[in-house]
C-alpha cells in the first residue's frame, strides 16, 4: 500500500533513508558523506519547507519512501529510498508511478553523479540526464545546496504527461 507520510512516520523515514544511504559510503566524495546521512533536524526542516513524503507500506511497516516538493514552477523528487533488503523488488518504481501521478508540473530529480544505480533507476522511469550547463542552472534555480554538492551532482528531468 502506498500512502502519505505523517509526523508519526519521522523515525521510519529516517531509518529507511539512513539504511539505504549506506550505499553512498565510499562512492560519493568523502567530504559529502556523514553519519547519519540524514539527521532528524534537517528532515524536519525539509518537511516544513514543503517536502511531502509518500511511503510504501508492507505488513504494517514502511519499506520505501519518496518525497515531492513544489518549488517555483516544477516539482522536485526528494529522498527516494527503499530498505536495503527490499531494493530491486518494484517498490521504488511503484512509489515513483504513484507520486508522478500527483503532479502535472515538470519533474526534476538531483542525485550524486557517482550513484550510477540511482541514475539508471530514474532513466528506467522516464527521466533523462540534462547537460552539465543545464544541471548547474537547474540546481541554482531550484535547490539550495553547497557548491561542492552541486559540482558532484547530476539532474534528471521528466515532463508530465498531458
Amino acid at each position: 500500500m502506498i500512502r502519505r507520510c505523517t509526523e508519526q512516520d519521522l523515525s521510519a523515514i529516517l531509518s529507511i533513508v539512513n539504511e539505504a544511504a549506506i550505499a553512498y559510503r565510499g562512492v560519493i566524495p568523502a567530504d559529502r558523506w556523514h553519519e547519519p546521512y540524514m539527521p532528524l533536524e534537517p528532515l524536519q526542516k525539509e518537511m516544513a519547507a514543503g517536502v511531502e513524503f509518500g511511503a510504501y507500506e508492507e505488513a504494517g511497516s514502511l519499506v520505501g519512501v519518496m518525497g515531492l516538493q513544489d518549488v517555483k514552477d516544477v516539482t522536485l523528487i526528494r529522498h527516494a529510498y527503499v530498505r536495503a533488503g527490499q531494493q530491486r523488488s518494484g517498490i521504488g518504481g511503484a512509489l515513483m508511478k504513484e507520486l508522478i501521478a500527483r503532479t502535472r508540473r515538470p519533474l526534476l530529480v538531483g542525485t550524486w553523479a557517482a550513484a550510477l544505480w540511482a541514475i539508471r533507476f530514474y532513466e528506467r522511469n522516464g527521466f533523462r540526464l540534462v547537460s552539465p550547463e543545464e544541471k548547474d542552472r537547474l540546481l541554482d534555480t531550484y535547490w539550495t545546496i553547497p557548491a561542492r554538492q552541486r559540482d558532484t551532482s547530476v539532474v534528471l528531468v521528466q515532463q508530465p504527461s498531458a
